[in-house]
């Protein structure tokens, strides 16, 4: 007989396949690593934030003592992009930081100490909204450290070693003899991808050199420049002890430079390397256009402060981990409603309230992501749950004073809510009306902003044919006897269309608008009947449709 069972979720993958690397050790150092180079955008919580925070959530259960580790790499060069360089009120002064730190980069809108600050809170600021306890080091922290200062003299002195085997992943551009590994800061233009090494002190800890920029050459502490990039990440991986690292797609060619980093720690180094797992990049989408791939130094994407202003860090959480590591995702802030509702359904299921028409496995993986994708401890019974559109239709419908409590009133009366709702569950409807009040000022297509009628104009009234008037009374009469609830209103608007023609399904849905909102379409209209009272709706139908 066939035993069917169910395929283990990836990320519960990605933590066995830990394990197995690293046996017995009892502690894992996950770290993921950020270029403060312009925006930080959400697709950077993919991979870094998580993804590992995922891991360590099933790593602990298993016993493990998890550290999750974030390195930002701010003593990388500024390079003056054109989006980075409009940041500025002008531009082409600005062009004089090109070459820069970025930490040294001062902060175009003079609000914070320089460019890493400003960029970073938008980012740094939500962490805690995403992942538990994240240790963030910076490289220009780094380089100060004692760990670090050892891995960058191990480097120097074995700088032959390391020449050669980074000249294998080089090709037609090989290191000469002699090469020295360091990349110091010029004392004089300040530049730090200009000077070039001369000789090395390792008891004084610094470096010759000479600037290509300006000419001027001087001694620089190592602890103000950088590696080479490639021994730069390998360095951190040893001064570190890191463990477990993602990285994106684009460190993922063989032979590309996650390998020649594993072959230095190796062979050069000396140490076993972390394990680790790609992840594909995230669009961005704005109006239905797809911008490309998110990209901090080409501003190119949204934040998490952006993010958590419209909807939970669940949601975004859930969309993450649901999809495999590999599959290019796409996030638009003006669809963010649809996010929440894959969320809603996950939730639901989850909790046995709603059944999928999915294999069984399938349901057992939104299961596991849905479980994967909460901070917070998961309640036994499922809080009430209140529909992202439906928190767009009643902020819409109902005055902003006392908004909470004329929410609930709405919901019990339209017997969505069937019963006083725990604190829990107040917290939730009250979180899920802020973030729909938000996303309609900020981000919702014309479509979602609807105001409804109080009353009837008589001019409307007039505007009807009266076939659009038969239409009307007769989806009316179909609504008397049914549960007043969106599924109900949803279905017996698919079976009255279902017999009429196109054209007249269309001129239905026009005239419903008009009589209720004032305008000839709009979105989903069944959720907004639904948020509406029963006798309210017939009592206008029946207004419209009435003779005289």
């Amino acid at each position: 007989m066939k035993i069917l069972t169910s395929p283990i979720h990836w990320i519960d993958k990605v933590a066995a396949d830990i394990e197995r690397y690293w046996k017995s050790s009892r502690e894992i150092i996950c770290n993921g690593g950020l270029s403060v180079s312009g925006l930080q955008h959400v697709g950077r919580l993919r991979g870094e934030i998580v993804l590992i925070d995922a891991v360590r959530r099933i790593l602990e259960e298993n016993g493990r003592i998890v550290r999750h580790l974030l390195v930002l790499y701010t003593q990388d060069n500024w390079k003056g992009k054109d989006a980075q360089l409009k940041a500025f009120k002008n531009a082409e002064e600005a062009s004089k930081y090109k070459g820069w730190r970025l930490i040294d980069v001062p902060d175009p809108k003079d609000c914070h100490r320089n460019w890493v600050e400003h960029y970073w809170e938008s980012f740094g600021d939500h962490l805690h909204e995403f992942a538990k306890s994240v240790e963030v080091y910076t490289t220009t922290q780094l380089y100060k450290m004692d760990s670090m200062k050892e891995v960058v003299r191990e480097i120097l002195l074995k700088k032959e070693d390391v020449r050669a085997i980074i000249n294998k992943y080089r090709g037609r551009k090989p290191y000469p003899e002699n090469w020295i590994p360091y990349d110091p800061l010029c004392g004089n233009c300040r530049r730090i991808d200009s000077a070039e090494p001369l000789e090395v002190d390792l008891e004084s800890y610094k470096v010759k050199y000479v600037c290509r920029n300006c000419g001027y050459g001087d001694w620089c502490s190592m602890e103000d420049g950088k590696l080479n990039w490639r021994l730069e990440w390998t360095a951190i991986w040893k001064a570190l002890k890191v463990m477990f690292e993602p990285y994106g797609k684009d460190h993922a060619t063989p032979g590309g430079s996650r390998d020649s980093c594993v072959d230095l720690a190796i062979n050069a180094l000396n140490f076993k390397p972390p394990i680790g797992v790609a992840y594909e990049w995230v669009g961005y989408v704005v109006g239905g256009k797809d911008l490309g791939d998110m990209g901090s130094s080409d501003f190119i994407g949204f934040t998490p402060e952006d993010w958590v202003k419209v909807a939970e860090p669940e949601v975004l959480r859930y969309y993450y981990i649901i999809s495999d590591n590999m599959k290019r995702l796409t996030l638009s802030l003006d669809q963010v409603y649809h996010y929440v509702e894959l969320y809603d359904f996950a939730e639901r299921v989850y909790y046995g309230i709603e059944k999928p028409d999915k294999e069984a496995w399938e349901a057992a993986l939104m299961k596991r992501s849905f479980e994967l994708s909460q901070l917070k401890p998961i309640p036994r019974e499922m809080p009430f749950q209140l529909k992202y559109l439906h928190a767009v239709i009643l902020v819409q419908t109902l005055p902003e004073e006392g908004l909470l409590e004329n929410a609930i009133r709405r919901l019990k009366s339209t017997g969505v809510l069937l019963k006083d709702p725990d604190p829990l569950s107040v917290s939730r409807i009250d979180s899920r009306l802020k973030k729909a009040f938000n996303w309609l000022k900020l981000y919702a297509p014309d479509e979602f902003h609807v105001r409804l009628l109080e009353s009837l104009p008589p001019q409307l009234k007039s505007s009807l044919s009266s076939r659009d008037k038969d239409l009307l009374k007769n989806l009316m009469e179909l609504f008397k006897p049914i549960e007043w609830n969106e599924e109900s209103i949803k279905k017996t608007m698919m079976r009255f269309t279902s017999t009429v023609s196109k054209s007249e399904s269309q001129m239905l849905f026009k005239a419903l608008y008009t009589v209720f909102f004032g305008r000839t379409s709009g979105p989903r209209i069944a959720p907004y009947l639904a948020m509406l009272d029963k006798n309210w709706v017939l009592n206008r139908l029946k207004e419209v449709t009435s003779e005289g």
